[in-house]
């Protein structure tokens, strides 16, 4: 623990250390023909003898800016989206600071005819550290939840039962706003569902983080960044859904800032009813017993949930900037499931049926508050941001249970109580220092507190008695606790067309578990060092070519820790093993970044070796009923190569496209029972957009993900097609979409389990085939157009 306070102390001391050269102020305000301010304008300072470029900025609120210089003879170039470059030429320092005073940008309508077309083509904008997909530029995405979002970005994929994964892992971190929310953090496929899409502004993938950010996830990070407009007065939007089945949602997005303060604030509502299905069929033979049964089930899940947000930016002076924050949502659900099992003799004659209704009640809360302070240097490249965030969350889960059995005409009563208490507290710090002219010198820490409380249990009572009784078997009382302590140093460099960037992230690990009624505790503490390297090549035409490295850690969360979770589905449980360990991963990626005149193509290959894999395993007992438990399994080395396109063929039809081929090679074993799988599969998503008549544009969107084998079986092919149609009115301030999700109604889970004494076949559909109209209306704000916005949330400061 003595090193890390170290580097905490060396992060603050750092803020003090200055430059040692003299320098001497240049500044000036940017102001449109109407001398309104122009914000966020580029400013670039050229050295008059050579023009090789000195120093860079962007103007502040006020378009105003500022820039340290030694003395010398320097040219100035101001530019900014939709006006002409404004140059200004043989400026002295000599000794003394320099005030430009008012500099008029006049409009260029050429180039703003020009934007307009080339905005409309960057629905992904593909960068080397990530790839960022501007959310509203797909059609696919109105009136969708996050979890919909996710499912419309490449290489990311959200199953049928609301689960993410990136590269065909679930081992991937989420953040919201480059922060871990308790939103991404409890029952996450569920929160997601429940989670307006309305409030998200873009996604960020990121496949091989850097030491800046958090070392959890195999795979990576996916970063949601959510809407915080920047130009001033007032605007935002508003957005309202209607579905079938059932789903009805209204939002908000306001937004109002001034020259001291910036007020936003978000809203989403919305209730559905999602239908859903599964059968499967399964036989169990150990030479001694033998047992065949068929299953159907029915679901449908849904009520109300609402999202809201409410923050405040206050800015001090040009330099420094509080936000202050919150973030409640709320969620009211009454899920019902059937079951119908019919067990067969061995010539498939029915000799009993059993029927089982559960019907559940689930209640949520969850509040979010955070501040941030952002302190900026006279280097624009010199920044001290301090974030402290705090959340809770409950989840009430309650279900009555209703059993009959025709063989013995008994009728099983059961009731079953979950209830999830969440509790986060995060405090980190970021100091960046420019070195030299291109380098930069990074450091920071982040401490992160988390407790988990979960209590459960399940009564029964059968026809014969009078009293629910406890089960003592799935009665549980479970705490878990995960304290992080991090702390990372970087260097990054540029010379010439070569750029690096090393860094190394150290992070201490306090997990305890305690099954509180039997007092079994388990607890871990270990120390690890994450490396990370970036090594880019920058070729003709700003092409790139990168070189990357990074070691991850996947801790086992606490639902994998927790020794039972589930009851609805008496004959196939879910259980969680408390005696897991973390996986650790090696990942290797090399990416080559290319432009073309009307698109871009990012290709990269990579390699991942894991360690301690963890694996979910199917256990069958003597009645034939099996029980899902994860254990740490194997190793696994997985490699692959993945594409992601986009082209503008005309100005009225556009495509993007990714693939993923991967090979995993997984070697382990469970119980002397060696469990080997050797894997190649794939994943695909096609987008194609065409503007059909005026102002009206039609989207298909297609996704496949091919047949796989697992270590006890197989997963068959997904496949889904979604289809959206939009026409703007209003003058352009409204827009009206119309989609359907699923048009053949194919997204379906099927998979196969196949070992000596058990086989069995399932499917299952979490969610029909929806139609969906939504209408939405931007106040004071144009139409908003993919990839031409600039970067303003701080999403990196992870």
């Amino acid at each position: 623990m003595r090193s890390l306070f170290t580097v905490i102390l060396l992060t603050f001391g750092l803020i003090s250390f200055g430059q040692s050269r003299e320098e001497f102020p240049l500044s000036g305000q940017v102001v449109d023909e109407s001398q309104n301010a122009i914000p966020f304008a580029n400013v670039a300072i050229y050295r008059a003898a050579d023009s090789a470029i000195v120093k860079g900025g962007a103007t502040d609120m006020d378009g105003k800016f500022t820039l340290l210089l030694p003395n010398g003879e320097y040219h100035l170039s101001i530019s900014f989206l939709s006006y002409e470059t404004l140059s200004k030429k043989n400026i002295k320092v000599s000794g003394k600071p320099i005030s430009i005073g008012l500099l008029k940008m006049r409009p260029n309508s050429k180039i703003l005819d020009e934007v307009e077309v080339s905005a409309e083509r960057t629905q992904m904008e593909l960068k080397l550290d990530k790839r960022v997909f501007n959310i509203e530029k797909n059609l696919a995405n109105a009136g969708a939840n996050a979890a919909e979002i996710l499912d419309n970005i490449p290489s990311v994929q959200v199953d049928v039962e609301g689960n993410v994964s990136l590269r065909g892992s679930q081992n991937v971190r989420i953040l919201v706003d480059g922060k871990p929310s308790t939103l991404t953090g409890t029952s996450t496929s569920d929160v997601l569902r429940q989670f307006q899409g309305n409030m998200i502004e873009r996604v960020e993938v990121i496949t091989n983080p850097s030491a800046r950010y958090d070392a959890e996830g195999e795979v990576g990070i996916i970063n949601i960044v959510l809407k915080k407009e920047k130009q001033k007065g007032f605007n935002g939007s508003v957005e309202a859904v209607a579905g079938f089945p059932e789903n009805y949602r209204a939002s908000f997005n306001l937004n109002y800032r001034s020259k001291k303060t910036n007020f936003f604030t978000s809203y989403g509502g919305a209730y559905r009813r999602s239908p859903g299905s599964g059968e499967s069929y399964q036989t169990f033979d150990n030479g001694d017993t033998s047992y065949i049964y068929r299953s159907k089930s029915e679901r449908e899940r849904g009520g109300i949930s609402q999202n809201f947000r409410l923050g405040a930016d206050y800015f001090i002076n040009n330099r420094n900037t509080v936000t202050l924050s919150g973030l409640y949502s709320y969620d009211d659900e009454l899920n019902i499931s059937k079951y119908e099992y019919r067990d067969l003799y061995a010539n498939s004659e029915l000799y009993r049926l059993v029927e089982r209704e559960d019907e559940e009640e689930e209640t949520g809360h969850n509040v979010e508050g955070s501040l941030r302070y952002e302190r900026k240097y006279s280097n624009e490249d010199q920044k001290f941001i301090a974030d402290l965030q705090w959340s809770e969350s409950d989840d009430l889960e309650e279900s009555d249970i209703l059993e009959t059995n025709s063989l013995s005409n008994s009728v099983l009563e059961q009731r079953t109580s979950n209830l999830e208490a969440n509790r986060t507290i995060l405090a980190q710090s970021d100091y960046l220092y420019p070195v030299g002219e291109n380098g930069l010198f990074e450091t920071g820490f982040r401490t992160t507190f988390r407790t988990v409380e979960n209590e459960y249990f399940v009564l029964e009572k059968d026809s014969g008695s009078t009293s629910f009784e406890l089960l003592d078997e799935f009665n549980n009382d479970f705490l878990y606790t995960e304290n992080i302590y991090a702390a990372y140093l970087m260097f990054g460099n540029e010379v010439g067309s070569f750029s690096y960037q090393f860094g190394v992230r150290g992070e201490y690990s306090d997990i305890g578990t305690e099954l509180r009624l039997t007092k079994e505790k388990n607890s871990w503490e270990y120390f690890n060092l994450f490396p990370s390297a970036h090594l880019t090549y920058e070729l003709k035409n700003k092409d790139n070519l990168q070189l990357s490295y990074s070691r991850r850690i996947n801790r086992p969360s606490y639902r994998y820790l927790m020794p039972f979770q589930t009851f609805s589905d008496a004959r196939n449980l879910w259980g969680g093993n408390p005696d897991l360990q973390p996986e650790y991963t090696d990942s290797y990626e090399l990416g080559y970044l290319k432009y073309f005149k009307n698109g871009s193509l990012f290709s990269s290959i990579y390699y991942r070796y894991r360690t301690g894999v963890i694996e979910r395993i199917t256990i069958v007992d003597d009645e034939g009923f099996t029980q899902r438990r994860p254990v740490n399994l194997a190793t696994e080395n997985n490699f692959g190569f993945e594409f992601n396109g986009s082209y503008d063929f005309t100005k009225k039809f556009n495509m993007n496209a990714s693939v993923n081929v991967y090979r995993a090679i997984t070697e382990g074993e469970y119980q002397s029972v060696v469990l080997e799988n050797d894997v190649i599969t794939m994943n695909s998503n096609l987008m194609a957009k065409m503007e059909i008549l005026p102002k009206v544009d039609f989207q298909l969107n297609g996704r496949y993900t091919a047949p796989q084998k697992t270590t006890q079986g197989r997963q068959k092919s997904i496949y889904s097609i979604d289809m959206s149609m939009a026409k703007d009115i209003l003058k352009g301030k409204g827009t009206i979409v119309a989609s359907v999700r699923d048009l053949l109604n194919s997204r379906k889970r099927r998979s196969i389990v196949d070992t000596d004494e058990f086989y069995s076949e399932s499917e299952f559909q979490w969610r029909a085939r929806q139609f969906l109209l939504t209408f939405s209306y931007r106040i004071n704000e144009k139409k908003r157009r993919g990839g031409m916005r600039r970067d303003m949330n701080g999403g990196d400061d992870f």
